[in-house]
């Protein structure tokens, strides 16, 4: 019987869909794991080879612990809610349901194909109503909520409203709204019903407010920052501006310091826990108010820095902040206005990370330094963030460098407080030296002077000491149509949330998926949609990140329509064990899901503050380019070795019509119209191929589908080769070229089993050899999926068939543990052989082989003899006898007068296991 891989694995991947032996248990004995990948959108593109990298090593780990008895939670789904639907369905008018419809459907076609153990009985997609039913019900739990900073969580917001009406809200220590003002329980009382909307609004977790957004006239809605890159909609290249809007917001800054400390609980990726830690951005400091001249205004700044308080020489405000516009002079007013414009075009991503722009403009105001009384000038400048701290800055040119460069581009004064560096060649940053130049803080060292200045600060009345973060509030209302429908109605102008037995809010049909023409949102096309026909609903959408904030917890109880998920089931299974997912998600997705957990945690609502406890970045498998050259001028096609010959310009082609860098000529004529009547150069017979490494993208032609390497190598090929290629965490070039390597390891494995199409397994006892290879391999592929370094597990199989084949192994009892170890990475072949060894249940839970070190232990040792140092025979002995008792058979051989001569030794040394060496 052959290895006919094609037929094997349609076989099992049909015997799998039926039998369903992955399928997670929800009452067992066993210990649970649950190993989860990042939910893919289902682009119309499909998956190409790079995307199933983390799929192939979780499932390698969710095989292997179902080996090791445990009840294994590997489930997938579709964060199937998204923009380039919702842009294909504009473009063609067919509506996003049926375009995701499609999309998944291919998905799952090629998943299947590549033999997953997903229990697919759980499947989410984050678009069907069953689903953002409880999308809807966490949004109406946020709204219903505020943050109380004394208890240090998320509580009912009645609790809020019951203190209201007892004390008012000078007692309450809540996050919430900047300058929220103050009131008594008696003013609470009377307040309109609109009025305490209003100021519940201040302290909503999920809440209606004003907020700067990335605006995208072109997409008619609002992006997030990840969304944004280089002034321009990641999706479509469309200009992007920043916009002062009422959205809805998530209060996620009310939880900056436990998402901040609590990282040190997780066992995450230490490079993604900085880009959170960064992303976050806590700061201590104090707050700092400048009277601005002629005005009764103030500036309020936030700095961590009070000790250089008498270095500032400017303060720089963000283009929004809400007094440019008030204190901007008349000569200055086009120019000021004319920076905003352009400062809307770029997102808050780009203007804290683009350090070497300078830009700004003077306003034309002066305000008094606190200290001295000194006039300071006012800028703008699109390096301060509206969002960040207040929107203002206190500039110390000579002690931070975004400020030294600003003051070095419009020359202004950089004067130097703190002594240790050279301000004439570039800020003296660090928080050490002694204070000049500085009034009451002079001759004291920094530490010291930070202490006095935050004193005689709060002493004067001109701020206090506070703990600030860069994290802003995040924007939750999208102005689209392909999302879920934010449960909230208005009446009288008041937002009100439905009932939970009134979801889902299902999204209305429409007759196009644009905006209206007079900007309103796509829902607003909806004809006689209304709360019971009355009330306007919510015309926003969810955020694309909203499903994906809990969906780990759905995978637990997936078909429940009365909770999100059971708390019995949520208790047992808890939270990921192993999640596996590309780091670009890290101050996205993976901060978001992070807040939601605390809060369903903070209400009681599961058991678990953090939705993974170990998380990894798969690397980016990138693609290998090929590429022809033409003569320019010309219609002709010259092999690679030939280009330096000629003036040629490269062009890409499809990577699929290359084998081994050397080019299908019939088909390149196929392929495109402009090589039809080509005329081409070969060497040696060959039109060679150039090549580069690039990311995989039709745009280079160098995609290939996991569907052609299944179906011209096998899936077992393409998992082993996938994981070959090298370490999971890094990046690494797809080169098909390669791949023969691995099948040709498979057919090795076969012919262990098969000998010229018959079954030739015998139960004979194994030697010691076959068992040492064994249990060596046992050893090493235990210990490399424990520390998920596949690539080498990869490695050390084809070390131990090629050892087995040249010790000419068939015994059962080395074969059947062999195919165990191999069935977490190749796991059709695994059980086509573990059935032709006569067993009737799949191999996918038998019992993982355990290492027996007894097996690696030598029995002998062939003990080379030396006399002065020069080997003259070899001894096998015992590998257990002493040196004494090595001596004394060695002084004993019927060699040892031949080479002693009659001579007695001066020495004998004996190394036990290593030498013998007789000194004459």
């Amino acid at each position: 019987m052959d290895y006919n891989f094609s037929e094997i694995e349609k076989k099992w991947q049909a015997r799998w869909a039926k039998e369903k032996p992955f399928k997670a248990e929800n009452n067992s004995t066993k210990p649970k794991y649950y190993v989860l990948d990042m939910f893919p959108y289902p682009s119309g593109a499909g998956l190409h080879v790079g995307h199933p990298l983390g799929y192939i090593a979780s499932d390698i780990m969710a095989r292997y612990r179902r080996h090791k008895g445990f009840n294994v939670l590997h489930p997938m789904g579709y964060d199937s809610f998204g923009l380039p639907a919702e842009q294909y369905a504009i473009q063609t008018g067919q509506h996003p349901a049926l375009t995701t419809q499609e999309n998944i459907q291919r998905y799952r076609e090629q998943l299947d194909k590549i033999g997953f153990s997903f229990d697919w009985d759980r499947e989410v997609r984050t678009s069907d109503p069953e689903y953002y039913k409880w999308t809807q019900w966490i949004f109406i739990q946020l709204f219903n909520s505020w943050y109380n900073k004394e208890s240090d969580k998320a509580e009912d917001i009645k609790t809020l409203i019951a203190e209201f009406e007892k004390k008012g809200n000078s007692a309450v220590n809540a996050s919430c709204d900047e300058g929220t003002k103050k009131f008594t329980a008696l003013e609470w009382k009377a307040f309109s019903e609109k009025k305490k909307s209003d100021v519940l609004m201040h302290y909503r977790i999920a809440y209606l407010g004003e907020a700067y957004v990335n605006w995208c006239p072109a997409l008619g809605t609002v992006l997030a920052n990840d969304e944004v890159k280089d002034g321009v909609s990641e999706r479509g290249g469309h200009p992007v501006e920043r916009k002062l809007m009422k959205q809805w917001s998530m209060r996620i800054t009310a939880y900056a310091n436990r998402l901040l400390e609590d990282l040190n609980k997780i066992d995450w990726p230490e490079s993604l826990k900085e880009s959170q830690r960064y992303w976050l951005g806590k700061s201590v400091g104090t707050s700092l108010r400048f009277q601005l001249k002629n005005s009764e205004d103030k500036i309020e700044v936030f700095t961590t820095r009070p000790d250089t308080i008498f270095g500032v020489s400017f303060l720089t405000l963000a283009p929004e902040h809400e007094l440019v516009e008030k204190i901007t002079t008349a000569e200055q007013k086009n120019q000021v206005t004319d920076y905003i414009t352009k400062s809307k075009n770029r997102s808050e991503r780009e203007r804290q990370a683009e350090v070497t722009k300078v830009s700004g403009v003077f306003t034309g105001a002066y305000a008094e330094h606190p200290f001295t009384g000194n006039k300071i000038p006012v800028w703008i400048g699109d390096y301060v963030l509206a969002g960040y701290g207040t929107g203002a800055v206190m500039a110390v040119p000579g002690h931070d460098s975004r400020d030294y460069a600003f003051a070095k581009n419009f020359n202004l004064p950089i004067p130097e407080v703190v002594q240790g560096g050279d301000i004439t060649k570039e800020s003296y940053d660090a928080k050490e030296g002694k204070l000049i130049n500085s009034d009451f803080l002079n001759g004291l060292e920094v530490k010291a002077a930070l202490k006095n200045s935050i004193e005689e600060i709060e002493k004067r009345g001109l701020g206090k000491s506070k703990i600030n973060f860069r994290l802003r509030d995040a924007v939750f209302g999208r102005q689209r149509y392909w999302g879920e429908p934010i449960p909230v109605y208005y009446k009288n102008d008041i937002p009100y949330v439905l009932a939970e037995n009134e979801l889902p809010l299902v999204l209305p049909e429409v007759d196009k998926f644009l905006p209206t023409e007079d900007g309103e949102p796509p829902l607003a096309r909806a004809k006689n949609w209304k709360y019971k026909g009355e009330f306007e609903y919510e015309l926003t959408t969810m955020p694309g990140w909203a499903g994906s904030s809990w969906y780990f917890l759905r995978y637990m109880d997936a078909l429940n329509d009365k909770t999100f998920a059971d708390r019995t089931l949520s208790d047992y299974w808890q939270n990921v064990d192993l999640y596996i997912g590309g780091s670009e998600h890290a101050t996205g997705h993976l901060l978001y899901v992070r807040f939601w957990t605390k809060f369903l945690f903070d209400l009681n609502h599961i058991s678990v503050d953090e939705p993974a406890k170990k998380l990894i970045n798969q690397g980016m498998i990138q693609g290998t380019s090929a590429m022809v050259y033409r003569v320019n001028n010309s219609n002709k096609i010259v092999s690679a070795g030939l280009k330096n010959n000629y003036d040629t310009t490269s062009i890409h082609i499809d990577v699929n019509i290359v084998e081994n860098n050397v080019v299908n000529v019939e088909a390149l004529k196929k392929w495109r119209d402009d090589f039809a009547n080509a005329e081409f150069e070969l060497e040696d017979g060959k039109l060679l191929a150039g090549s580069a490494v690039e990311k995989m993208s039709k745009r280079w032609y160098n995609v290939v589908t996991p569907d052609l390497i299944c179906q011209k190598f096998g899936a077992d090929t393409l998992r082993l080769y996938e994981m070959f290629l090298g370490p999971l965490e890094q990046s690494k070039p797809w080169n098909t070229n390669g791949i023969t390597g691995v099948s040709g390891f498979l057919k090795k494995l076969w012919r262990l089993f098969y000998q010229n199409n018959t079954f030739t397994v015998s139960e004979e006892e194994p030697t010691k050899a076959e068992l040492k290879t064994l249990h060596k391999t046992i050893k090493k592929i235990t210990e490399d999926i424990e520390r998920f370094s596949f690539n080498t597990s990869v490695s050390n199989f084809m070390i131990c068939v090629n050892e087995l084949g040249e010790q000419k192994c068939n015994k059962r009892a080395i074969l059947e543990k062999l195919i165990l170890l191999v069935s977490p990475y190749a796991p059709h072949i695994a059980e086509e052989l573990w059935e032709s060894l006569g067993h009737t249940e799949s191999i996918s839970t038998a019992p993982f082989p355990e290492f027996n070190e007894a097996y690696l232990t030598e029995d002998s040792f062939i003990y080379p003899v030396s006399f002065n140092g020069k080997t003259r025979f070899q001894l096998d002995l015992s590998a257990t006898l002493t040196a004494q008792e090595v001596e004394k058979i060695v002084m004993e051989n019927e060699q040892i007068s031949k080479y002693l001569e009659g001579k007695t030794p001066k020495k004998i040394i004996v190394v036990p296991k290593k030498i013998v060496n007789i000194v004459i």
